[in-house]
């Protein structure tokens, strides 16, 4: 063999070693990596190759799948009654992927999570049936805060106080997810993504706001877990009208004749008075009312339920009047309807918060559990005297405050209304806010609610969380009651 070829063939073996120890390399190393490359094609076909498994609520499937004509992609997603439960399922879609429960459980859905299959599927490869999500979605109160909402640009959250079940999510202006589950829905998806309203925002859960007043309920909590006041009926050193500290910016009250001055914290509550909230929160100082902030919730990068909750923030690094601004809801101070609604019920619940969710469990195909979330997981976030205390302020609010118009006969009920300045100098329109709670007097049923309202289309003077937010808690905790 002369000199050429022998090189030759070396090089020719070289090239067949090199092959074989990649080809060993993926095989044994990257297989598991390739397979679950989002952009393999493999995975879309084999999460529609069935009917997918259904998203539950109250016994009854909201989603549901069709035979697909012409494509490889078998079946896609459809939805029962689309907008009104976006907020709870969010899309799966053949061409955009999937959001919110449908991502979460994407493979219980589609039938390729693990738990979902036989010995005899393991060794086989064959894919499982498709298991189900049970939602804790009560479609009463879904359905009321939905149709109260309306036109409105906003959002509502319900929840058990006691068992932290979610009964409600919506947010509008909402959109129907069958309506980009396909593969030609190109035209739909750009257009939910063009609408300045942003109807694929989930504004319960994924857009914190300024709370505006309904803070005031975190600060007097701060005031009497820290014993500035001994009870929400002692008086509190508050001028009216009140300068922020070292400035001379005064503070106004949205009522200049309501008695505010010195005014207890159950009087503060009713008329919300910014004066006595922003002096109690300049007196505590920052830390003491973040750390009450924080217990209802705030300031958490992890809340999930199961879907992940923006951040609720209550900000650090301030000066005294920035502090003091913080009292009414505003400065940097931001929070989901979903925090809001988490401090209304754990008021309610004796001053303990149930950890808030909307899948109460996980099943296979026959109905066997996969994963269960149990009720009442709670913690303690304010002494049972301060809840209590707190609980008959907010009545007194929606008794003979400024939150009448979510009262409920045969019930007790307790709210906080608050209006949130929005933009430069409030030069936008304001969010109208409402939390509270309700209890049936004959039943012993509990719920608490937030509602905010983002844009009516009302006039500026009639922007009000007891105008536009109240009458939405209303019919929300009425539904809930009912059930």
């Amino acid at each position: 063999m002369n000199k050429t070829i022998r090189h030759t063939s070396v090089f020719c073996l070289l090239l067949v070693l090199a092959l074989l120890v990649r080809a060993t390399w993926v095989q044994a190393y990257q297989a598991q990596a390739l397979a679950d490359n989002e952009h393999n094609r493999r995975n879309t076909i084999a999460q529609y190759a069935q009917p997918l498994g259904d998203i539950i609520v109250a016994g009854n499937p909201v989603t549901g799948s069709k035979r697909t004509v012409g494509s490889d992609l078998a079946y896609k997603r459809t939805y029962t009654q689309g907008e009104l439960y976006s907020a709870v399922t969010g899309y799966s879609s053949q061409a955009y992927g999937a959001t919110q429960l449908e991502g979460i459980y994407s493979h219980v859905l589609d039938g390729t999570d693990d738990r979902l299959k036989s010995p005899m599927d393991v060794v086989t490869g064959k894919q499982a049936a498709p298991g189900n999500v049970l939602t804790t979605i009560d479609p009463d109160v879904q359905k009321a805060a939905y149709e109260a909402l309306g036109d409105d640009k906003g959002a509502a959250v319900a929840i058990d106080p006691k068992t932290g079940r979610i009964l409600g999510v919506v947010s509008t202006p909402s959109y129907d997810p069958s309506k980009i589950s396909g593969t030609a829905d190109g035209d739909a998806w750009k257009k939910l993504l063009d609408d300045k309203d942003k109807p694929m925002v989930n504004r319960a859960l994924r857009q914190p706001l300024a709370p505006g007043s309904t803070f005031k309920l975190v600060v007097a909590a701060a005031a009497l877990e820290n014993g500035l006041y001994g009870s929400v009926d002692e008086p509190t050193n508050s001028p009216n009208p009140y300068t922020l500290p070292d400035t001379s910016t005064v503070l106004k009250n949205e009522n200049a004749s309501a008695p505010c001055e010195n005014a207890t914290l159950r009087t503060a509550l009713q008329y919300s008075c910014n004066n006595v909230f922003a002096k109690v929160a300049a007196d505590l100082g920052q830390d003491k009312v973040r750390a009450m902030a924080e217990k209802f919730g705030f300031n958490s990068e992890k809340l999930d339920v199961p879907v992940r909750a923006s951040e609720s923030v209550y900000p650090s690094g301030m000066d005294k009047p920035q502090t003091a601004l913080t009292g009414i809801g505003q400065f940097e101070v931001t929070a989901t309807p979903l925090q809001i609604a988490m401090v209304s019920a754990a008021l309610a619940n004796g001053g303990e918060l149930a950890a808030p969710h909307m899948v109460s469990e996980v099943t296979d195909s026959k109905g066997n559990t996969l994963q269960d979330f149990s009720d009442g997981d709670t913690k303690r976030v304010v002494s049972q005297s301060t809840a209590e205390q707190l609980r008959s302020a907010m009545v007194t609010v929606v008794e003979e405050g400024t939150g009448t118009n979510a009262r409920i006969a045969g019930a007790e009920v307790g709210g906080k209304t608050g209006t949130a300045q929005n933009g430069v100098g409030n030069s936008n329109t304001p969010y109208a806010w409402f939390t509270s709670y309700a209890k049936d007097n004959s039943s012993g049923k509990e719920v608490a609610v937030a509602v905010v309202v983002e844009d009516s289309g009302a006039a500026r003077a009639e922007v009000g969380g007891n105008s536009l937010a109240a009458p939405i808690a209303q019919k929300m905790m009425k539904a809930a009651l009912k059930g």
